[in-house]
């Protein structure tokens, strides 16, 4: 109970954290790292003076859980689709109908990733960086051998100085950013510019820590596939899409960003591109399920919590269907129809975690948009609603698929966590609804605003209105770019299955790289090559501590972020 309860009251904390930076930069912070270090911390103080007990491995686990779950409460929708869907009404939801909304999309991923489980988890090998890195700060705490004492000097020491590298650069001063340096020619539609830098495609250098860490636990296929995505995305697609006049250019200035308007054509391949190669891997391991003797054993894992998963799954599935009809007078059968293509959408982004770190929520609201826009064309609120309940779905499935690694490496029993992280998101629920009303009272005046950019609001609520219309408003070059995205992550997706060679590039990996800035792919590519040199040259040395120090790395910045978050509500 008292894990449950650190967890519970860590999470209420941090929530607002993720609102705000949520609404301010379009990006959230993972928190698992940092509860973890502040839960065991706070009760290792007390047991020093004699007023408690240390927490155990477990219950540390239990208390990062529930907290995790909570701050990453802003997948349920406070920071983008509600508030897009208040832009086009004008009004907010009342806290009466926002909070039971919230916790009924969040709820539904709990059993999403429940479900999911035996796939992603026992079955796979999939790294979950997030997962990883929490599970090997976990261990060092509770480990008091020698070498895990060096482990979390190493840890500790990469916390203290990518915490204060970030506190310098948002603070004291602000770190330099320096593009490529490249300037191409404007041409076709986009004669009589400038021409067309290496800042306005987001070629520049991102000195942020946290992404370097990230590179490096992902591996080095991984940040070579996001580096060869970016390269592709944003330096060949995005000028030849300027030229022909299919992606609108921002502001005739070499040192603007045009991301915001780039990405309204690019995330149509690259998000066709993860699903399809999601949806196929997931096809495809389905098919060979039963091939093998081992995975009657991962079955039997979770063989007594069945009935619970398809009970719970049921559940969820009901309250948000009532939920939409109820809140939003959305008709049944869309409400209905909402829930499998939540599913679907919530298995590939999950993958992407798994394989990334980097959960996909905006590309994955996006197909939901567009399957939405095909069920019912022109119903708005439906079309951003029936989104919300897909990226809330993947979004707490993420999440706790990230916490069910970290459980699976100290063996943890999986319904324990799920309690967690019910407690969560019901604190991240009352805490971040309440917070998002008090800080965006009127979203249609703060909004997409020099001091509310909000970037991910912005993008929701275009493709909404390109959609109102139905799919015939959506250009036919992003439907080509789609068929064609598709169609290579179905290819890539087979050629993986069938043991693809080694050179071919991750498909979810290379799909993400083209939904993001290009100086993100860039640092973690950075950080993963790093990682690649040292476990070529310094192989004992890379076992040892790589995971460690990128572990660091990640707690430090995140937890830097948090407090910054944190002092811009109080100021």
């Amino acid at each position: 109970m008292r894990a449950l309860a650190s967890g519970v009251l860590l999470g209420a904390l941090l929530t607002p954290c993720n609102i705000y930076s949520g609404l301010k930069i379009g990006w959230s912070f993972n928190i698992s790292i940092i509860a973890l270090l502040l839960s065991a911390g706070f009760w290792a103080l007390l047991a020093r003076l004699r007023m408690g007990a240390a927490l155990a491995v477990g219950e540390a686990n239990i208390a990062q859980t529930a907290a995790s779950s909570s701050a990453n409460i802003i997948s349920g929708g406070l920071v983008a689709p509600i508030p897009a869907l208040a832009m086009l009404t004008g009004d907010n939801l009342p806290a009466g109908q926002l909070i039971p909304w919230v916790f009924a999309v969040s709820f539904l991923g709990i059993w999403v990733a429940w479900y999911l489980r035996t796939t992603l988890i026992l079955r796979s090998d999939l790294p979950f960086p997030t997962g990883r890195a929490t599970a090997e700060t976990l261990l060092e705490i509770f480990d008091h051998g020698r070498e895990a004492v060096l482990k979390l000097r190493v840890l500790l020491s990469a916390t203290l100085i990518a915490g204060t590298l970030k506190w310098l650069d948002t603070g004291w001063l602000s770190l330099p950013r320096p593009s490529l340096g490249f300037v191409l020619p404007a041409t076709g539609k986009l004669s009589g510019f400038g021409g067309i830098s290496a800042k306005n495609l987001t070629f520049t250098f991102d000195p942020s820590l946290m992404l370097a860490g990230f590179g490096a636990i992902i591996g080095f296929r991984n940040g070579l596939s996001l580096l060869l995505g970016s390269i592709i995305a944003w330096g060949m697609l995005g000028p030849w899409g300027l030229a022909q006049g299919y992606i609108a250019p921002g502001p005739d200035d070499l040192t603007a960003s045009w991301f915001s308007t780039m990405i309204e054509w690019l995330l149509w391949p690259g998000v066709a591109l993860m699903v399809g190669s999601a949806l196929t891997r997931f096809a495809l391991q389905a098919l060979s399920r039963r091939s093998t003797a081992a995975h009657g054993d991962a079955w039997a894992d979770d063989g007594g919590d069945r009935i619970a998963r398809v009970v719970g799954l049921t559940i969820g599935s009901a309250l948000v269907v009532i939920a939409q009809v109820a809140i939003f007078g959305i008709h049944w059968v869309i409400a209905t129809l909402a829930v499998p293509i939540a599913f679907l959408l919530a298995m590939v982004a999950s993958r992407v975690v798994g394989e990334t770190g980097i959960p996909p929520i905006g590309a994955i609201g996006k197909v939901s948009q567009l399957s939405t826009g095909v069920i019912a064309p022109g119903e708005t609120t439906a079309n951003l609603i029936g989104a919300n309940v897909a990226g809330g779905a993947a979004g707490q499935s993420a999440d706790l698929l990230n916490d069910f690694k970290v459980g699976h490496a100290i063996g943890a029993p999986p319904r324990l966590q799920v309690v967690a992280q019910m407690f969560g998101i019901l604190t991240g629920s009352l805490v971040g609804s309440v917070v998002y009303l008090r800080l965006i009272p009127d979203p249609a005046g703060m909004l997409i605003t020099e001091q509310w950019p909000a970037p991910a609001v912005a993008t929701w609520k275009v493709v909404a209105e390109t959609l109102s219309s139905g799919l015939g408003s959506i250009p036919v070059s992003a439907l080509w770019a789609v068929a064609i995205g598709a169609a290579i992550g179905i290819a890539g997706a087979w050629l993986q299955h069938r043991r693809a060679p080694r050179w071919l590039p991750n498909m979810p990996a290379l799909g993400l790289a083209m939904v993001i800035p290009a100086s993100i792919s860039i640092t973690m590519f950075l950080g993963s090559l790093v990682g690649r040199l040292l476990e070529r040259f310094q192989a004992s040395l890379a076992q040892r501590f790589l995971i460690a120090a990128a572990s660091g790395l990640i707690a430090g910045e995140s937890l830097t972020g948090v407090v910054r978050a944190l002092l811009g509500i109080v100021g």
